[in-house]
């Protein structure tokens, strides 16, 4: 599989996104595990962009949020919902974009290192499964066009695994 190459100077955002979605796709071809396929776009996330500290899933269990398959330092187990950024997302539906998370209301800081977090919430049929969440050494690492290209990857792994 052909991983990106994040120092490549002509590889603009859009290009980046496009082809993660791509490598996404042919990951997933044939494989319905939801956990299969959270490992390997973590893990494809990681290897592909830039100046990220964590990347990985939460998944929800029924109650809050539970560490689920991620690339990066060890992580926070638990998250309540509508605490934190994961819990935010989870609680809200909608991705959150945090250029500072050290300002971010009950901010919970897994890794002190991280400065900024993008966190898109699963929602499949309305229905919470957890949230896909990266962290960032650089503070305002995430912008809009972040946002949508992860919104797509996202919307590729709740299609994985079917009905």
């Amino acid at each position: 599989m052909f991983l990106l190459d994040p120092a490549s100077p002509a590889t603009g955002k859009p290009e980046t996104y496009q082809l993660l979605a791509q490598q996404a796709e042919a990951l997933f071809h044939g494989e319905r595990d939801r956990i299969a396929n959270a490992a390997n776009l973590a893990s494809l996330i990681w290897h592909s962009l830039p100046d990220l500290n964590w990347a990985g899933f939460y998944l929800y269990d029924g109650r809050e949020l539970v560490l689920g398959p991620f690339m990066g330092k060890p992580a926070c187990v638990r998250i309540a919902i509508g605490k934190g950024v994961c819990g935010t997302a989870a609680a809200s539906g909608e991705t959150q974009v945090v250029a500072d998370v050290h300002a971010f209301p009950g901010h919970i800081a897994c890794d002190s290192a991280s400065n900024s977090e993008i966190v898109v919430p699963l929602l499949r049929d309305g229905q919470l499964l957890g949230v896909l969440d990266l962290d960032s050494p650089l503070t305002a690492r995430f912008d809009e066009q972040d946002r949508a290209g992860l919104e797509r990857v996202a919307a590729l792994w709740l299609r994985s695994f079917g009905d």
